[in-house]
């Protein structure tokens, strides 16, 4: 088995720009894609950030997954819209 970098004891899976969050094994995920960075020193980081409230059901389009969606300007912005839509999400 693969460990994955958690965030509040759900995996967070990177591939490119593209962020996911969350078990796909559940109704929901959360997917943040990074638009944009700016140089920070020797880092680059994001200033961009689409988030996205998928539906885990991978049968739907990618259009008719998409539940909630918004742009943040810092990641950890990004993650505590993404991780509060989740909870709610799961619980509803």
């Amino acid at each position: 088995m693969t460990d994955f970098l958690t965030y509040k004891e759900k995996p967070l899976v990177r591939k490119g720009n593209e962020i996911y969050y969350g078990d796909m094994s559940e109704a929901y995920v959360v997917k943040f894609t990074i638009l944009s960075s700016k140089k920070e020193g020797d880092n680059e980081v994001p200033d961009k950030i689409s988030v996205q409230l998928l539906n885990s059901d991978i049968q739907l389009s990618d259009k008719d997954r998409i539940t909630k969606e918004t742009t943040k300007t810092s990641m950890f912005e990004a993650l505590d819209v993404g991780f509060v839509w989740l909870e709610r999400a799961l619980k509803g």
